[in-house]
């Protein structure tokens, strides 16, 4: 039993170049290189390996012998690594971080956070993204402890010290509940009625704002750490409540919920902002995403007609 040899990346990039040209020649062309050597890395790599890679015989093109095309996947792995791995240092040497630890709010819509981040991968293939999703003041506390170099928090950073914040659009709120709930079988709803019922609050899990209210206008709540759960919970008629109206749009549609027509208006704009530590400010991908995030928003506040105050 015998153990083939390790090949050099250089006579891996000789076989596909083979591969790729179709000839010896062809390499040669692509690699800048004669035909004896290219002949020569191939009759190299095969010796390495213990295999013969490709057929020569009858034919002026060399085919892939079977263990040729066995050998082809796994050398164009090792080449993609090769290049990523390259394309990772070269970032780094030009001032690139290695990874950006995002942190953005819960009530962001799932489709603005998708094109941004879509377009990042695009942009940014080399850079690794960690993703926190939090409600509140989570995400401040997040930046503020430097677990996360860029937040797209709501409201509550604002005017929070050693915090920066860029305007980055904003989503309406609108009270629902469940359609067999008190409040969604009223029409109209009378002033105060919401008090009367319990009122489904997300909650803070942060230090940061703990104890502090939002929007809150019923002395019965339930508090959730979950906007799922919350969700949930409206949907089954435990309690009625404010969501950001992308989420429970299909609800609306189908019927699962109902817009409560309040007279007291609890619901509201919920508004975003890009926010960095004043003393690490980010570097460059970072920036390219406060950036995007900061066009999305005023992008989609100018569809809908609201724009920033």
């Amino acid at each position: 039993m015998s153990n083939p040899g390790t090949p050099t990346f250089d006579q891996l990039r000789i076989f596909l170049a083979v591969v790729d040209s179709g000839s010896f020649a062809g390499a040669g062309r692509q690699l800048n290189r004669a035909v004896s050597v290219i002949s020569y890395g191939i009759a190299n790599l095969e010796a390495q390996l213990g295999v013969l890679l490709f057929d020569r015989e009858g034919t002026k093109k060399p085919r892939l012998t079977t263990a040729g095309e066995a050998v082809l996947a796994e050398a164009r792995t090792v080449a993609q690594g090769i290049d990523g791995l390259r394309a990772k240092v070269k970032g780094l040497l030009d001032g690139l971080e290695a990874e950006v630890n995002l942190a953005v709010d819960v009530m962001l819509p799932t489709r603005r956070l998708g094109e941004v981040l879509r377009a990042f991968r695009a942009e940014f293939p080399t850079v690794t993204l960690r993703l926190h999703v939090e409600a509140l003041g989570a995400i401040t506390s997040l930046v503020l402890d430097g677990k996360a170099v860029l937040g797209i928090s709501g409201p509550l950073a604002q005017g929070v010290n050693g915090i920066e914040c860029e305007a980055a659009g904003s989503v309406p709120m609108v009270p629902v509940a469940a359609p067999d709930h008190p409040l969604g079988r009223m029409n109209p709803i009378p002033p105060g009625a919401g008090r009367d019922h319990v009122q489904l609050v997300l909650s803070d899990r942060s230090p940061l704002t703990a104890g502090r209210d939002f929007a809150v206008m019923s002395p019965r709540t339930w508090r959730l750490a979950d906007l799922g759960a919350k969700h949930a919970l409206l949907r089954e008629g435990i309690g009625w409540g404010n969501m950001p109206l992308p989420l429970i749009e299909p609800d609306l549609v189908v019927g699962t919920l109902v817009r409560l027509a309040m007279p007291e208006s609890p619901g509201g704009m919920y508004r975003f902002g890009a926010i960095w530590r004043r003393d690490v400010p980010p570097g460059p991908a970072a920036s390219w995403l406060r950036a995007r995030f900061v066009d999305v928003g005023r992008a989609d506040a100018d569809l809908d007609g609201l724009g920033e105050a």
